[in-house]
């Protein structure tokens, strides 16, 4: 066993960590003693049962199955995002094509141009991390231009009433969602390394690999992310604009 490697007693070892924060919350009358706990185990059975499945993927499908599982990965994701922004017509099903959409941008050319491995061992953890960054770049559009649809609706039908046609009239508003959306995904680029080190690098570090080889993979994981983004941002945003109007450019309720 590797010492970088904790054994099944460092993992046992660190359930004092879990007791520890169950203990704050308790002595802090915060009512999540509860919620650790479920947290936690639910944690601990979804991880283990991810690795069988993980390993069971590697051993016995190729690039087909990696696919296959990151589809899944695209499907739930798609429904955690479209559940974010409840309210607005066909969230989940705009989420999960935008989601889809960034994914395919990112990981698939990566693929196309032999920059990552196409084995199932390199695919699914990737695509893992970019399916990761695109959830939040469509779940935070499709949140801020349903908050916007709210409480900028005179705004919006003043200007329709003016003649501006649906993505006129929600143009300001649709730009203020994206910028909002993108601007995590920029800082966590601007700061990677100086502040942070992802998991990718602290991964490879502790694999004992040359750190300067696990920067280089790292650069193309924070590209992946944040092109990823982007691009489900501005089709979740697009997409959703169609879906808020009717066919007589009328904001829907």
């Amino acid at each position: 066993m590797s010492p970088t490697v904790p054994s099944w007693y460092g993992v046992g070892a660190s359930v004092l960590l879990v007791a520890m924060a169950v203990f704050v919350v308790v002595r802090e009358h915060l009512g999540l003693g509860r919620e650790v706990l479920v947290a936690a185990v639910r944690a601990a059975v979804q991880l283990v049962a991810i690795g069988g499945l993980l390993l069971l993927l590697f051993r016995h499908t190729g690039l087909i199955g990696a696919l296959a599982w990151v589809t899944v990965m695209v499907l739930l994701a798609g429904r955690v995002a479209g559940g974010r922004a409840r309210g607005l017509p066909g969230a989940t099903r705009v989420a999960t094509i935008a989601i889809a959409g960034g994914v395919f941008a990112t990981v698939g050319v990566l693929l196309v141009a032999h920059v990552i491995d196409t084995s199932g061992r390199v695919v699914i953890p990737v695509a893992g991390m970019v399916v990761t960054g695109a959830m939040q770049g469509a779940s935070l559009t499709l949140q801020r231009m349903r908050d916007e649809a709210t409480t900028a609706r005179r705004q919006v039908e003043a200007r329709l009433a003016l003649g501006l046609a649906a993505p006129d009239a929600f143009g300001p508003h649709l730009r203020t969602a994206l910028r909002t959306a993108l601007i995590p995904a920029i800082d966590g680029t601007k700061v990677v390394g100086l502040i942070s080190l992802p998991g990718a690098t602290v991964g490879l570090l502790l694999a004992g690999v040359n750190p300067l080889t696990a920067i280089r993979y790292q650069v193309v994981v924070m590209y992946m992310l944040l092109g990823a983004a982007a691009v489900a941002a501005v089709l979740a945003g697009r997409l959703a604009l169609r879906t808020m109007f009717d066919d007589a450019h009328r904001l829907r309720t």
